[in-house]
């Protein structure tokens, strides 16, 4: 089973409290004389109390077009994901010249040469590095990219593979779109960036390291629901697409695919030791955890992790799972779930075990 030998978050410097934001905010997405009734029961009701933002505040009102916005991006995700390898490097017993595959992810901005080409230098990685960067995941991409890792380390068991999640959120914004969409993502999404270090079976650090094992992984589209979330590119950039329908779908299908996709590993939601759950809203974590009969503090991690730094799309579940190491691993023959959802309608479950 692919082991993780080590794991990072990393935020940018720029944090600020959700009434600063929704305050600020109110003046960039909504029309002189608008009631900002509505932006601030948005912001109030997320579950989101802090968020660090790519650039200072201040400067979003400059951002006049979608060639300035990923310009910021460019600068600021290379910034944070080398932060964030080499954060994940140092914990990880392993060098830069020792990983075989990357696998980078981001849904917000566009890079050619890709993120992870332009640190291989400054990282060191080698020159014959087998790279993977992938776009269109959304806020799947964390849990999709762990999975891919996994296919290709059970194929190359004495290989170590990196998986790099770079989402500045805030600079997809589109000012003067007061659309319903684009307040709750106003409200909901932060920025961040996490990489995950990983090692086949038959790698020296498999044994030695006290990070979970990878011991399934599933993938799921939901037909007929492509329309309920992602991109509209348009000359201003990334326009949001956010459906009212997610909170009922994840209560009606991902429920259910979570709990077909234990079953075959003879479990059942309740002997889930440690969820990972990409904390997509509120009432996304409420649906779930109804559909599932989860305890309140089945989702606690996902939930503290939204209040305190926001939805961090496809970095999400690397803070998470982070966090939870951080706390203290749970037990050896322990069992938990990575579970993230995006664009296609989909699911990307992760089996882990400590």
């Amino acid at each position: 089973m692919t082991r993780i030998v080590a794991v990072s978050g990393v935020l940018p410097p720029h944090r600020y409290r959700q009434r600063d934001l929704a305050e600020a905010l109110a003046r960039l997405v909504l029309p002189p004389g608008a009631d900002p009734a509505v932006l601030h029961r948005l912001h109030e009701g997320s579950g989101v109390a802090t968020r660090h933002l790519a650039l200072p505040l201040e400067q979003y009102a400059h951002l006049d077009g979608f060639g300035r916005a990923n310009d910021a991006f460019l600068a600021a995700a290379l910034n944070l994901g080398e932060q964030a390898v080499r954060e994940a490097l140092d914990g990880s017993g392993l060098a830069a010249q020792e990983i075989d595959l990357v696998v980078s992810t981001s849904v917000t901005g566009i890079a050619a040469p890709s993120l992870e080409a332009r640190l291989a230098g400054p990282l060191g990685l080698r020159p014959d590095v087998r790279r993977l960067p992938v776009f269109g995941l959304g806020c799947a991409g964390g849990a999709a990219g762990l999975a891919r890792l996994h296919d290709h380390l059970t194929g190359r068991p004495e290989q170590a593979a990196l998986l790099l999640s770079t989402e500045l959120c805030s600079l997809t914004l589109q000012r003067s779109d007061s659309s319903t969409a684009n307040l709750v993502a106003s409200a909901l999404f932060g920025d961040g960036a996490g990489a995950l270090l990983a090692v086949g079976p038959g790698h020296p650090l498999h044994a030695a390291s006290p990070g979970p094992a990878v011991v399934a992984v599933r993938s799921r589209l939901y037909p007929g629901t492509g329309h309920l979330l992602g991109w509209d590119i348009g000359d201003r950039g990334f326009r949001i697409v956010l459906g009212s329908d997610l909170p009922e779908l994840a209560r009606l299908h991902v429920a259910e695919e979570v709990a077909a996709f234990l079953a075959e590993h003879d479990l059942k939601p309740g002997d889930v030791d440690a969820w990972i759950c990409h904390p997509g809203g509120p009432k996304v974590l409420d649906a779930l955890a109804g559909a599932l009969a989860l305890p309140e503090p089945a989702f606690a991690a996902s939930r503290r992790s939204l209040a305190r730094v926001g939805n961090l799309s496809s970095a999400s579940v690397l803070h998470i799972l982070r966090d939870v190491q951080a706390a203290g691993p749970p037990p050896p023959g322990a069992t938990g779930v990575m579970l993230a959802l995006g664009p296609g309608f989909a699911s990307e479950l992760v089996l882990l075990r400590w």
